[in-house]
């Protein structure tokens, strides 16, 4: 008889999970409580899989072998908690697509609050560009259940969330990278930061001597746990300070690496990293490591870093109309990444900001708004919070209701030198379908005043 899986959920994770089991001839059927797309229905039924849709009926899944669950399905569903009481095994799509990858295979492991797909892109360029057989997966968007599923891949870089981390068992990573841990996503962990700490940890409870582990040594809630665990992987410490550990730093104008503790260091200057801001020279220094354990020679790692193109809506160059600078960091959902925005940036900013606030102290920006910041445009249906912290630290503010609006109140209140900058520090879900939404809507707003501007 063959083994039973629910998927729960029927998003990308689900969809490559059922791509996989399909191939590997479990009995599959997947329950979504939301609306399954056609396009998605179709596919199941092309996969021979049977599905329902709006509902999760109990007593069908109870029964299965394995459930593997969507990460945006909370612990504290009552669905989840029924089915744990009945002894059921629920995994997530990353556990379940490790279980059939090839054990010759190699997994760098990417997780943070803050980086993670701007180092997982980085990583993979790196790794292909080198010529690795590398397949590029996880929270990035792409499933790595049906990566497993298509190919057989030599390397595969995953970003891991702590919501697809919550659900592993035997995961274990050749090369875990551990960005940062600050503040976010709190609501799904009873609002206790160290539960949400341990939950970004869960990457390395499985590995070994033979793994190694590179981590943020700027980050206390990092460099806390690390100390508190008897961590078997060799460890490499990451830091924008110097430091004598083996691992990376910033020293003046270079990124310097010190894998073995040799003598003659390894150094990439600055003025080669094509990404904005302090942040995203750490992030390229978690990705350089990653490669030179994978002993990809270092003269090729420093030259295929420059060709490197970040994702959109993180730090983006939209434009430059009349001297004046058009930045999208619509991926900037929480106060920290902002921090890292505002750092980048060396010209004076007109900041454009606001969403759905999640429990922000935007206290941690004042010092940076205070140097950096001209004027403050807040976006969104409630920004009251924003616009009292801020009200007479900046030298004027604006509220706009739409994101052309909010573009054309920045390029007023612009001088030439400075930076519009659309850096939210909250969610987008008040006024647009997600971040990317939000981002494609200013780069849209941005492109019709560069058009009117060059015709007038």
């Amino acid at each position: 008889m063959k083994e039973s899986v629910v998927i729960l959920g029927s998003g990308e994770s689900g969809v490559g999970a059922a791509i996989l089991a399909v191939k590997n001839h479990y009995d599959v059927f997947v329950s979504d409580l939301g609306i399954i797309p056609s396009k998605t229905k179709q596919k199941f039924d092309e996969l021979g899989v049977m599905f329902e849709e709006k509902q999760h009926t109990f007593n069908l899944i109870k029964k299965a072998d394995t459930i593997i669950k969507s990460p945006g399905i909370s612990e504290d569903s009552t669905l989840i908690k029924d089915l744990k009481t009945q002894g059921v095994v629920i995994i997530s799509e990353i556990e379940f697509a490790f279980r059939h990858i090839s054990h010759e295979a190699k997994i760098i492991g990417i997780t943070g609050t803050n980086g993670k797909t701007t180092t997982a892109l980085l990583t993979y360029h790196l790794l292909k560009e080198a010529g690795f057989n590398v397949a590029l997966a996880g929270n990035v968007g792409y499933s790595l259940a049906k990566k497993v599923a298509e190919k057989k891949y030599d390397l595969y870089v995953v970003e891991i969330s702590s919501f697809q981390l919550d659900d592993i068992i035997e995961f274990k990573p050749d090369i875990s990278i551990l960005l940062n841990i600050t503040p976010d996503h709190l609501d799904r962990y009873d609002n206790n930061f160290k539960r949400y700490v341990a939950s970004k940890f869960r990457m390395i409870e499985n590995v070994t001597s033979k793994s190694s582990f590179i981590y943020c040594e700027d980050s206390s809630a990092v460099v806390e746990e690390v100390n508190n665990r008897n961590i078997t992987a060799s460890l490499f410490a990451v830091s924008a300070t110097t430091h004598s550990k083996k691992g990376a730093f910033i020293d003046r104008n270079h990124l310097i690496f010190n894998v073995e503790k040799q003598t003659n260091k390894e150094a990439i200057p600055l003025t080669d990293i094509p990404l904005i801001g302090l942040h995203n020279k750490m992030n390229a220094m978690f990705a350089v490591l990653c490669a030179m354990r994978l002993e990809i020679p270092f003269n090729k790692i420093s030259e295929h870093i420059k060709s490197f193109e970040n994702a959109p809506h993180r730090l983006e160059i939209v434009a430059v109309i009349d001297q004046v600078k058009f930045i999208n960091d619509s991926k900037a959902t929480n106060v920290d990444a902002v921090c890292s925005a505002l750092e980048g940036i060396k010209e004076s900013i007109i900041w454009i900001a606001g969403g759905i606030d999640k429990g922000n102290d935007y206290s941690v920006l004042d010092e940076w708004v205070d140097q950096k910041v001209r004027g403050i445009v807040s976006l969104g249906k409630d920004n009251i919070k924003i616009e009292n912290h801020f009200k007479g630290k900046v030298s004027f503010m604006s509220h706009a209701s739409s994101m052309s609006e909010a573009i054309k109140k920045g390029r007023e209140f612009a001088s030439p030198g400075d930076v519009v900058l659309l850096s939210p520090a909250c969610a987008s879900f008040d006024m647009f379908q997600n971040y990317e939404d939000r981002g494609n809507q200013f780069k849209e707003a941005v492109r019709l005043l560069n058009f009117k501007s060059a015709n007038t």
